[in-house]
């Protein structure tokens, strides 16, 4: 049976409504990937990482939970959950992650970050004033929500001066650079994803010898809407990869299953699956994605028969220091 989707919908605009993120995140929690690194606090140009990395964790849970709830008799009490978060917040109790889900995806953002640094760029980061950008509302055309969240986020930059933004995600860099300006009176603020600021950066270079084929996985929404599309595989070439192309490559590129797993599970796994499939047929030795929600869901359809990890550890791994991007060993034994 499937999930009633407007309830689990509701659930999470509720979330964005009244807790500022579509699921629970403390503000400590969020900023712990930062821990160490010295990242100047504010400034005209930040890190802005929109939570995608630090949300994916509680994504993850919400989709197994929802998952066994698909063909369950339970999926009918669903607006049940609804009613009650809008007093408490519920999804914290439904959705717990796992601790080694946090530390892999903190991973990754700190390999952007010290990417970042490597390459000479100056930058600084909000830390706990961070919001979410509310890419999932947009995604899901729930768009009063959306409109109010993203006018709450620019009103918080114009506080803190920001002018320039480096992003880490697609869906973060498509909603501030292609969707606030036309919804946003003045918004006006420079939008350029990491891997399109490290591709124009001419000091990174490798410290470490890397080698190897990597097949690529392209986001759609990088693709389709923000030409997105060489400077990922210049930076992998760069590093000393070689890289493989997949049935469906660039523009073409084949949906990963996501974001609609938190509403049709099983739906987004069979779609998953064909894209696996055509990964493994590309004959790398790994997969490199560019898009959190991409990685998550991949991962789960590979289900260990396929290296799959973000395209900033790849990259972290020829061009900063040793050590810097060295996985814990329960993130190891968290890998699916």
């Amino acid at each position: 049976m499937p999930l009633p989707t407007g309830p689990v919908i509701g659930i999470m605009m509720d979330n964005l409504k009244k807790r500022k993120s579509v699921f629970p995140i403390s503000g400590r929690k969020a900023v712990k990937w930062s821990q160490k690194l010295e990242i100047p606090v504010g400034g005209e140009t930040v890190l802005y990482t929109g939570s995608m990395y630090q949300l994916l964790p509680y994504m993850i849970a919400a989709v197994n939970r929802m998952g066994k709830m698909e063909d369950s008799f339970l999926g009918q009490y669903v607006g049940l959950g609804r009613f009650f978060n809008k007093m408490f917040n519920v999804s914290s109790i439904m959705f717990r992650p796992k601790r080694a889900d946090h530390k892999r995806f903190r991973r990754i953002i700190r390999d952007i970050a010290r990417l970042l640094q490597q390459a000479g760029v100056d930058f600084g980061y909000l830390y706990k004033k961070e919001l979410y950008a509310g890419a999932l509302a947009f995604d899901l055309g729930v768009d009063e929500t959306f409109v109010a969240h993203a006018q709450r986020l620019s009103n918080l930059f114009k506080a803190q001066g920001v002018r320039s933004l480096i992003t880490i995600d697609p869906h973060t860099t498509n909603v501030l650079r292609s969707v606030y300006p036309t919804i946003i009176d003045g918004f006006d603020i420079e939008v350029k994803s990491y891997l399109e600021v490290l591709a124009e950066n001419d000091t990174l270079r490798p410290i470490n010898k890397v080698e190897g084929e990597i097949t690529i996985h392209d986001s759609c929404v990088y693709a389709r809407y923000e030409d997105v599309v060489e400077q990922p595989r210049q930076l992998l070439r760069r590093a000393g990869y070689t890289v493989k192309e997949p049935k469906n490559n660039r523009n073409l590129t084949h949906c990963c299953g996501g974001p609609i797993e938190s509403l049709f599970p099983s739906m987004a796994h069979q779609i998953g699956g064909k894209r696996v499939q055509q990964l493994k047929d590309a004959q790398g030795k790994g997969v490199a994605t560019m898009c959190p929600i991409c990685m998550a869901t991949l991962q789960q359809a590979a289900n260990g028969d396929l290296e799959i990890d973000d395209i900033a550890s790849f990259l972290a791994k020829a061009f900063c220091p040793p050590g810097a991007n060295d996985k814990s060993a329960e993130e190891k034994r968290s890998q699916p």
